[in-house]
């Protein structure tokens, strides 16, 4: 039994050693920029993430029993991260100032991306090793859920993937290593950002684990009552939710820039997504309820107007924006009669003041909108502006024909958010009521690799358009609820 205590022990605690080599050799790297250094570095990140992933077995297998062997695995695995990551962020942008200096804005944004991922991963760690404690102090067991297995799983070959990115060294020697190294070094961007999102959302995604099983006991302890500390450290939550909201509206117009309005579309739809999550996220931490009389001594809502700023850079201005980069910078020459920026002004302007009636709504209609919502609104006019690229690039025929199709939708909506006597149904609350129509638009959304996908999204929303045709027969009682079942 001394052997595989002894391997099992060298699988542990060797790690750390293994991480801190990578970073001396990521240091001599950025120094002398040597491409065998770089393979030395690279296969020491790759060692560590195997006996990371081989570890837990061979304890489960060999020492079920051994003390504080999670504990001391949960240590190192943040030890390590800690070396490791910091390190890959500031590889990332040695990367790009010194062996890529002509760098494209896709590259920045994936360095800065890579930044925030890092970030993230940190707060991560030092958020979990506080509730973890806190449960314990609590007298609560800790226990793993699975977004933490997956985010243990994936943390160390995410890390050794990036790792190789960022130090990569090209010309060097002709070994079948280093050969297998530059692949991962060459990885596509694209790809690149599948990954990272996807750890990226793991990360968020423990964190949210936390929060939602000691989340109440820790508030509890912290606020010692007082209500309104209560409610402003909850309304963190939604609020990050609605700076997500903004954030991808402005990511649209940068890939608008850039002539990909299918990613720009993609933004939106992630915008109108934060959008429905930061509302319900506020109406089930009880946000949304007033304040009890002894507390209830601010007026002004801060998440309101987050939210309302939000919307407005999204889902008004960011649209008009976009309808004037595509006509005017896509197809320059062909519709320089048409006021198109006075189009894309007034469409601002309109939804603006849409979202002001929304605001100012004293007699709102439960689970209906008084006309189009601006989510809604922003997801059709774009749509069209999609197969209009398409045709561009393709210099197709049809091009005029998707111009000014595109400039009549983008007034004829801008009037229909604003005819409130048209009721459309909350299709946020109606979707969670309903998961067949969520499948529907996930399965509408995987057009996205087709050239359909903007005929697909410009039918499913004139579908939602032509919709109160049919919702206004609903109960507004049952249109209000967020769930399959009535509240008992």
């Amino acid at each position: 039994m001394h052997l595989p205590r002894t391997f099992s022990a060298i699988l542990v605690y060797s790690r750390p050693v293994l991480v801190f080599g990578g970073m001396i050799c990521a240091l001599s790297i950025m120094w002398q920029q040597n491409p065998v250094v770089y393979t030395i570095g690279v296969s020491l990140l790759l060692l560590s993430m195997t006996f990371d992933l081989v570890d837990g077995w061979f304890a489960a297998r060999f020492r079920p029993d051994a003390p504080l062997a999670h504990l001391a695995d949960r240590l190192l695995d943040k030890l390590v991260y800690s070396i490791i990551f910091p390190v890959i962020a500031v590889g990332m942008m040695w990367r790009l100032l010194v062996m890529m200096p002509d760098y494209s804005k896709g590259q920045l944004l994936h360095a800065m991306f890579v930044l925030l991922l890092c970030v993230v991963v940190l707060i991560r760690d030092n958020f979990a090793a506080f509730m973890r404690g806190f449960a314990v102090r609590q007298g609560i067991e800790p226990s793993l859920s699975e977004y933490n297995r997956l985010r243990t799983m994936v943390a160390a070959p995410v890390s050794a993937l990036l790792y190789a990115y960022a130090f990569y060294v090209p010309e060097g020697p002709s070994s079948w290593l280093y050969t297998q190294f530059s692949w991962l070094a060459n990885f596509p961007l694209q790809g690149l950002f599948f990954v990272e999102i996807l750890f990226l959302v793991i990360n968020l995604g423990s964190i949210a684990g936390y929060c939602r099983k000691y989340g109440t006991f820790c508030l509890d302890e912290l606020c010692l009552g007082d209500q309104l500390l209560r409610r402003r450290i909850l309304a963190v939550f939604p609020n990050a939710l609605t700076v997500m909201n903004a954030l991808m509206g402005l990511l649209a117009v940068f890939f608008a820039y850039q002539g990909r309005i299918r990613e720009a579309y993609l933004m939106i739809i992630g915008a109108a997504t934060f959008d429905k999550l930061d509302g319900a996220l506020a109406r089930r931490l009880g946000l949304t309820e007033p304040l009890p009389e002894e507390v209830a001594e601010r007026r002004v809502n801060l998440g309101g107007l987050m939210d309302d700023f939000a919307d407005a850079v999204s889902f008004c201005i960011v649209p008009g924006w976009i309808f004037y980069i595509c006509l005017r910078d896509l197809a320059p020459d062909s519709f320089t009669t048409l006021p198109v920026g006075l189009v894309a002004i007034l469409y601002s302007l309109l939804g603006l003041g849409r979202l002001v009636y929304f605001t100012l709504d004293k007699q709102p209609i439960p689970g209906f909108f008084k006309g189009l919502p601006t989510p809604a609104g922003a997801m059709l006019v774009l749509a069209p502006l999609i197969v209009f690229s398409q045709a561009a690039g393709d210099s197709s025929p049809w091009l005029s024909l998707w111009g000014y199709f595109s400039f009549g939708l983008m007034i004829f909506t801008a009037l229909l958010m604003n005819c409130y006597f048209i009721h459309y149904l909350h299709m946020g609350r109606y979707m969670s009521r309903n998961p067949w129509l969520t499948r529907l638009a996930l399965v509408a959304l995987m057009t996205v690799v087709t050239p359909w996908f903007g005929l697909v999204c410009l039918a499913f929303m004139g579908l939602y358009v032509v919709s109160p045709l049919v919702t206004w027969r609903i109960d507004p009682a049952e249109a209000a609820r967020e769930s399959r079942q009535t509240d008992s």
